[in-house]
């Protein structure tokens, strides 16, 4: 009966365990900036890229 009743307290106990969250929060603002910039990268890159030839039907 000893033996029972604890090992459904250290079942409890790692199952309580198991259930905890660690949150981490990143300033919206910062992200936001981050965010608009990696887009404004993008599309200049977009932008200054050369246009490419149409690739001939006999080389796909």
């Amino acid at each position: 009966m000893r033996a029972t009743s604890i090992l459904s307290a250290l079942a409890a106990a790692t199952l309580a365990a198991a259930c905890v969250t660690i949150n981490i929060y990143f300033p919206a603002a910062a992200a936001e900036k981050a965010a608009d910039r990696i887009i404004e990268e993008v599309y200049q890159l977009r932008k200054d890229a050369p246009a490419s030839a149409p690739v001939p039907a006999d080389k796909k």
